[in-house]
């Protein structure tokens, strides 16, 4: 049989054009993929905190960001709806509500809210500084720093559907929540191509949230319920075991991601202090917006200025309220009122979190009312950023 000898500069010439139909037909079909396979255009933030322990100031400092769309404790309405049953339970229904949010469908609301017609329906939507501006309400401008007393005087008739129209109009979408006690549960989220999540997760010396629980035992004892899995039946916790829990989790949270983190949380989680956010403003803050890619104001400098420079630690009233406090004062007031026994029975179920968070564990109440000693222990630079972990030491 005859053989065709093929001379190798044609083979060349023939494996050279075929690599470039291959790759234009690649370049080509690249264009056409679907979008979910592009990095988002929005950054979405979760705020991970628990009841009383500031993350309610933490959210306004978003919130007030004219770039920011943000909502705080959305998922107030599932529990609402669903009280009879456990946190645990619970947990999947609110990342489906949270991750419809981050993506602004807000007829996730519909399954708990059905009646929904103004924005005065949404849980505590005024202290979003983006519903109480264009395009959601014609009374402030996104520059503005808004009051919740002047919104809801306002932009509380505009309708439900302002929610989602101005949600899309922001670059950042914010959520700050405190129904999360696990954070594998976020890992759906964090994996998810079609969202661009990044997780601020705020602590709390458990001692000063205590004192802080103490002034709204009502408005949480339904939470609490859910937290200890009661069936419906509100709690006051005066056993701290919902301490205990809320402790727990922060330490499940913290460990998870610092000390035996997955690859995709690799700079997408950073943990703060209350204490160290009050105590240096302007340095946690800018930090923060580093890691959410916002950047900080003048005028917004010169709000966290005041809004943290008050006189005193702020009365009962306004346990649920962002009004200008000594936020120093704020964080040291358990101090003088919680009595050193009840310091002691915290410091026993919360030992743990007060551990691995730097709190200094009092020994005495002559230590506890010392406000010369330091309880807030130095934090190492990057000691709760996900990159601070290094296995070979």
């Amino acid at each position: 049989m005859a053989r065709i000898r093929i001379p190798s500069t044609i083979v060349i010439i023939f494996v050279t054009v075929q690599t470039g139909f291959l790759l234009f037909m690649y370049a080509r079909y690249s264009s056409f993929m679907p979008q979910s396979e592009e990095k988002p255009s929005q950054v979405h933030i979760l705020i991970l905190s628990s009841w009383r322990s500031g993350s309610s100031f933490v959210g306004q400092l978003f919130s007030q960001h004219p770039s920011v769309f943000y909502l705080m404790e959305p998922a107030w309405h599932v529990w609402v709806t669903m009280y009879q049953n456990s946190a645990k339970v619970l947990h999947m229904a609110v990342r489906d509500l949270v991750r419809s949010v981050f993506l602004c469908d807000m007829s996730v609301f519909d399954a708990y809210m059905p009646w929904k017609r103004n924005l005065s329906d949404l849980f505590q939507w005024a202290a979003s500084r983006a519903l109480c501006s264009a395009p959601a309400c014609d009374s402030f401008q996104r520059t503005d720093i808004t009051s919740e007393l002047a919104c809801k005087t306002l932009c509380g008739r505009y309708p439900f559907s302002k929610v989602e129209e101005a949600c899309k109009t922001y670059s950042h979408v914010v959520i700050k929540e405190v129904r999360f006690f696990d954070l594998k549960v976020l890992y759906p989220l964090l994996t998810d191509p079609s969202l661009n999540l990044k997780i601020i997760h705020l602590v709390r010396d458990p001692r000063a949230v205590v004192k802080s629980r103490e002034q709204s035992v009502k408005a949480l004892a339904r939470d609490n319920g859910i937290v200890l899995s009661t069936n419906g039946t509100k709690v006051e916790d005066s056993k701290y075991k919902v301490m205990q829990e809320v402790c727990r989790s922060h330490v499940q949270i913290y460990e998870t991601a610092a000390l035996k983190p997955p690859n995709f949380l690799k700079d997408r989680y950073l943990m703060v202090r209350f204490e160290d956010l009050v105590r240096d403003p302007l340095s946690e803050i800018s930090e923060m917006y580093k890691f959410a890619d916002l950047s900080l104001s003048p005028r917004l400098k010169s709000w966290v200025y005041n809004i943290t420079h008050g006189q005193g630690p702020g009365k009962k009233k306004e346990a649920f309220k962002i009004t200008s406090r000594d936020a120093v004062s704020v964080s040291q007031a358990w101090r003088n009122v919680l009595s050193f026994q009840k310091v002691k029975k915290i410091q026993e179920v919360c030992k743990g979190a007060i551990n691995i968070l730097g709190y200094q564990l009092v020994d005495s109440e002559k230590e506890q009312r010392d406000l010369t000693l330091d309880l807030v222990l130095p934090r190492q630079q990057n000691q709760f950023s996900w990159s601070s972990f290094n296995p070979k030491h």
